[in-house]
């Protein structure tokens, strides 16, 4: 079995991020959508510069958080920032990730998926949103659903659901990343549960609102070595 992909999510200080270094990410998440952990084209071409002296093993790749960008957007900043994966938040169509595709092929499109709180949708709404989007995305990202749409709620939903979105990722070949209320202490279980491709934090690895060394390792530990 592959080892399991690890994203953090919201960098945004250059230190932060040089005392990461030796942690074996897989990808590195920055926020171009509204969000307290928001930056700019600017900031994120200096901490995407910083991955290329990454110390254990690899560089992660680079992704981008945006929530219902338009293409004209998405070039004026790929021209500034190299990333590896634009990861869609919003409310964007099927058509729209095909769009992003063809315009940027040299870049992944992943789509986030949300997901109520508690199970409400039934099964065949999880098995039509993952097919509504196969061939149009590289992965799928299953998520709190946030009414604000800010590109992350930091909330846990009914994993529950997920073996539904897990079947039909599956038979499409899409990779399935599970985000939204993740920590140290509850993404072992999840692993053990559920097997996601990938996982996604943010906020359960922050202290005060800021990246804490101590949990982002913690968290990264659990999860390579579940």
């Amino acid at each position: 079995m592959a080892d399991t992909l690890v994203k953090i999510c919201g960098l945004q200080d250059v230190e932060v991020l040089k005392s990461m270094k030796r942690l074996p990410l897989d990808y590195i998440g920055f926020v171009f959508a509204p969000s307290r952990r928001r930056v700019t084209p600017v900031q994120a071409a200096e901490l995407v510069a910083e991955l290329s002296a990454w110390e254990a093993g690899k560089a992660p790749g680079a992704a981008g958080v945006f929530v219902n960008p338009g293409l004209e957007e998405l070039r004026e900043l790929l021209a500034t920032v190299p990333l590896d994966v634009i990861q869609l938040h919003g409310s964007e169509s099927a058509a729209f990730c095909r769009e992003v595709k063809q315009a940027f092929p040299q870049v992944k499109v992943w789509k986030a998926i949300s997901v109520a709180g508690t199970s409400q949708a039934g099964d065949s709404d999880g098995n039509d949103n993952v097919v509504s989007y196969a061939g149009s995305v590289d992965a799928l990202l299953l998520d709190t659903y946030d009414p604000q749409g800010s590109g992350g709620s930091g909330r846990t939903f009914d994993w529950g659901q997920i073996p539904v979105f897990q079947a039909a990722a599956e038979a499409h070949g899409l990779p399935l990343f599970v985000a939204g209320g993740l920590h140290p202490d509850n993404v072992t279980e999840l692993l053990e549960v559920y097997s996601p491709d990938g996982v996604d934090v943010s906020s359960g690895v922050e202290s005060g609102g800021i990246k804490d060394l101590d949990k982002m390792t913690s968290f990264v530990e659990r999860v390579k070595q579940s």
